[in-house]
């Protein structure tokens, strides 16, 4: 049998490791596709009058207890209190937090599909020598949301699965949200663009002329508010919207929320700029994208587009009766 450098070469070549390695073919996006033109503020879960002015009376209206976030245009410091003016004109005392910093992560886009799949540590992720719970570590560790990975090879050992990322190196699975290029149309798309979201690895990856033309890590709907599978289409596209449910036992107000793309009822792609972590399904049904990502998303989209929702694990339900009508 032969052995040596050369069959090490010729192992990992079959796996589309090369050296030196094959890069992405891919490039980050405008960075000012992360820009909002708002100032928000994030309303304690209580009960918050509307006032007349700074210092002034209630209006006899009020935001109830839920989860809350408002687009303010002034603030004002009377010594007393600090009130908030929103867009309406109206006026809430400022019981809360201001929304400080928006989370300015931003997917890739491409030039051409890729061989191999590849992603995004959601966590801080120590490398391996081999695959496995108890085997050593390499020395190096893989930063969330700013290393991004290629991925050649994957064994279960101990129970989990562990992704190759380069010779004698390998990282836990589950901690890294990977994109499995796929140019090939879902059943049911017609056409050669069409928007792609896995539900398991919490990724999103847009086609276009059968190739991969950008890729990002979102958030979908948590349980019980699953993001529903199915093959969709975009139906309505809006620069901001207003998102709300006045249900006192589900409130929720969120302001000017940017880049909305609706495929399913109430569930629709957009920009959530109260999240400052991507990976891990959190929202109430809808497809949570940073900014900069729903932002360039929204610029290729058309209304007409499909909008290809799956889980390969098989946890997400499919029945519609559990499914509601509203979602964030």
């Amino acid at each position: 049998m032969p052995s040596g450098p050369s069959t090490f070469l010729t192992e990992m070549a079959k796996l589309g490791l090369t050296f030196p390695p094959r890069l992405l073919p891919a490039f980050k996006p405008d960075p000012s596709l992360t820009k909002l033109p708002y100032y928000y503020f994030h309303l304690e879960e209580d009960v918050v009058p509307m006032v007349s002015g700074p210092g002034g009376s209630n209006t006899g209206q009020s935001f109830l207890p839920g989860f809350v976030y408002v687009s303010y245009v002034d603030r004002v410091d009377t010594g007393k209190g600090i009130y908030y003016m929103l867009q309406n004109g109206g006026w809430i005392p400022g019981k809360g937090a201001r929304v400080s910093e928006i989370s300015a992560f931003q997917g890739l886009q491409f030039f051409s599909t890729p061989q191999n799949a590849f992603g995004w540590p959601f966590e801080y992720i120590p490398v391996k020598k081999a695959p496995g719970y108890n085997t050593a570590e390499t020395g190096t560790y893989l930063n969330p949301f700013i290393d991004i990975i290629q991925i050649y090879d994957t064994k279960n050992v101990d129970g989990a699965d562990w992704n190759m990322i380069g010779p004698n190196q390998w990282v836990e699975a589950r901690k890294v949200a990977v994109v499995f290029p796929k140019p090939i149309p879902p059943e049911g798309v017609t056409g050669n663009r069409w928007i792609d979201v896995n539900l398991a690895e919490q990724t999103l990856a847009v086609y276009d002329n059968y190739e991969l033309v950008f890729a990002t890590v979102i958030a979908s709907g948590l349980e019980p508010f699953w993001t529903k599978p199915g093959l969709f289409q975009i139906y309505l596209k809006k620069e901001t919207e207003t998102m709300r449910n006045s249900d006192p036992t589900d409130f929720y107000y969120l302001d000017n929320v940017p880049w909305t793309m609706y495929f399913d009822k109430a569930r629709a792609l957009h920009g959530a700029y109260w999240r400052t972590r991507f990976g891990y399904p959190q929202s109430h049904g809808c497809v949570n994208l940073s900014v900069g990502d729903s932002h360039w998303l929204f610029n290729w989209a058309h209304e007409g587009d499909f909008v290809y929702v799956h889980d390969p694990s098989g946890q997400t339900p499919t029945d519609p009766a559990l499914y509601h009508d509203w979602a964030y």
